[in-house]
């Protein structure tokens, strides 16, 4: 299992090897999505009773260091 920013985890054995908070099965797009759709921190916190608050930041902190990488888009075949 390797670990990211300390919370977020990556197993192939878990969550189809997707990125994870700390090796739960609760991924970091789950995260992020409930937050794009509106949903408060506090909100989630309740739904996810065993996460922190500093879990949803390191979602936030892996999603911005993603995007911070060069990509190039192939036409399709």
């Amino acid at each position: 299992m390797g670990y990211i920013f300390d919370r977020i985890t990556v197993d192939s054995d878990i969550c189809n090897g997707k990125p994870t908070i700390r090796g739960k099965r609760i991924t970091v797009q789950t995260i992020l999505e409930f937050l794009s759709a509106g949903e408060d921190i506090n909100e989630i916190l309740k739904q996810y009773p065993s996460l922190e608050y500093d879990d949803i930041m390191a979602c936030l902190k892996f999603a911005a260091e993603f995007l911070d990488r060069k990509f190039s888009l192939m036409p399709a075949s």
